[in-house]
């Protein structure tokens, strides 16, 4: 693994929920920064939280030193401290119930064991500037469809 730890600022939304939703990543790492995006016509906030993650985690072209920073407890949480259990339980919640938004959560969890990942929760809207400017980007991908944008996937560098 590389001694230079990669950030991964991401964020989710939707309008509505269901709704329009889009999903945002900054990387960084040494100065070089990157920002990719995306879009789904009908979905909720939790599955573009943990879209995200999962796109910015398979940018990645081999295993790094990540540390994923969300404003979503539902990510965090579900990485650090619901996943296993589920995945013992055969994708059941301690409850019972079938795990929700379960198809991305396989893959979330398969693509971040090629890497070391933390997860940080940071609060949403609270002046945390990458946070901020991740939640600026989507936001502006729902704007681009709700004014007949076409839905994409995009990236770029800063």
């Amino acid at each position: 693994m590389p001694e230079k730890m990669i950030d991964l600022f991401t964020d989710g939304g939707c309008r509505g929920n269901p709704g329009i939703g889009a999903w945002g990543v900054w990387l960084r790492l040494a100065g070089q920064e990157r920002v990719l995006w995306g879009f789904a016509p009908e979905t909720t906030n939790n599955r573009m939280e943990l879209t995200a993650a999962l796109r910015g985690l398979e940018a990645l072209k081999r295993p790094s030193a990540v540390r994923v920073i969300s404003d979503s407890r539902y990510l965090r949480d579900g990485m650090t401290q619901w996943l296993a259990g589920w995945q013992r339980r055969g994708w059941r919640t301690a409850g019972g119930d079938a795990v929700k938004n379960r198809d991305i959560w396989e893959s979330l969890a398969a693509v971040a064991a090629r890497h070391q990942v933390q997860w940080e929760w940071v609060r949403g809207h609270s002046g945390h500037i990458e946070n901020e400017r991740v939640d600026a980007l989507l936001n502006r991908v729902m704007d681009q469809y709700a004014a007949g944008g076409q839905a994409r996937e995009g990236e770029g560098w800063l």
